[in-house]
């Protein structure tokens, strides 16, 4: 067992020179499994082109609220493009990043729902949980999932501290992903929220390059900065860091189906 960091972008250009190496220390450092998140048709590409070549990656792969194409049919097609992903790789475990966000964008909100919706539906078709992003956006984003069945549940990455949004989102069935944030010496109910989360749903991750968390904020981050997260939470639940590692893990392996992925693998092999 050991560091799981659920919800990655080592896809981004911020990685471009030493993604490599990058890969290598995390390893090194106690990170026994990472997801890159994949956000438009070609930074899912690229996810997926990580997940295979590295035994201890995987891959989500989406439309985010923040690249939503300008024109309806263009986004189409995109949807279209990410489904034809999905027969590429046996390590793509959901749908995602997939969401609403009306801090950066409030002028297309109507075509944000719709692709929300309509990679659900994917998701769905596909027995595939999904991976949201929600910012500004709580009330219409639980509308969405109350009106539209979410067959795999799924999870609420970087999850937004706000504590009506984390009970709507538990008792809809969801997981909550914790990230660098709750580390902040600014984040006044951090402590609140993670303690709202049960022990069985809760998952960590960096958001890497993004929101390095205490005592690196405001540096690169990568998925090795996890660790800090997992001791915040330890440090709130009154647990070890070593049952929040094991925790966490199993949780991510548990809705993301990667015990039946890998049990499914060896059966294959063992076919004559």
């Amino acid at each position: 067992m050991g560091l799981f960091d659920s919800h990655s972008h080592l896809n981004d250009e911020k990685f471009e020179q030493d993604r490599d190496y990058v890969i290598n220390e995390i390893r090194n450092l106690g990170v026994t499994n990472f997801i890159t998140a994949g956000y438009s048709v070609e930074s899912s590409k690229k996810a997926i082109s990580i997940a295979n070549k590295c035994n201890f990656s995987y891959a989500i792969i989406g439309v985010s609220p923040n690249d939503i194409p300008q024109y309806e049919e263009v986004l189409w097609k995109d949807i279209d493009e990410i489904e034809a992903m999905l027969h590429s790789s046996n390590k793509i475990l959901a749908i995602g990043e997939i969401g609403l966000d009306y801090y950066w964008n409030t002028d297309n909100k109507e075509l944000q729902k719709i692709a929300f919706i309509k990679q659900i539906e994917l998701a769905n078709k596909h027995n595939l949980p999904i991976v949201i992003h929600t910012r500004d956006a709580v009330m219409d984003t639980i509308d969405i999932l109350k009106k539209n069945k979410v067959v795999n549940k799924g999870v609420f990455h970087c999850c937004p501290q706000n504590r009506e949004l984390i009970k709507e989102a538990l008792n809809l069935g969801f997981y909550i992903s914790f990230a660098g944030p709750v580390t902040f010496k600014n984040a006044k109910n951090a402590d609140e929220m993670i303690r709202l989360v049960p022990n069985d749903k809760i998952l960590i991750e960096t958001d890497s390059p993004y929101l390095s968390p205490e005592p690196h904020r405001g540096k690169r981050n990568t998925p090795a900065n996890v660790r800090f997260v997992a001791e915040k939470i330890a440090s709130v639940k009154g647990l070890t860091l070593e049952c929040i590692e094991n925790m966490t893990e199993e949780n991510a392996k548990r809705i993301f189906k990667i015990n039946e992925r890998e049990r499914e693998k060896e059966g294959k092999r063992d076919v004559p």
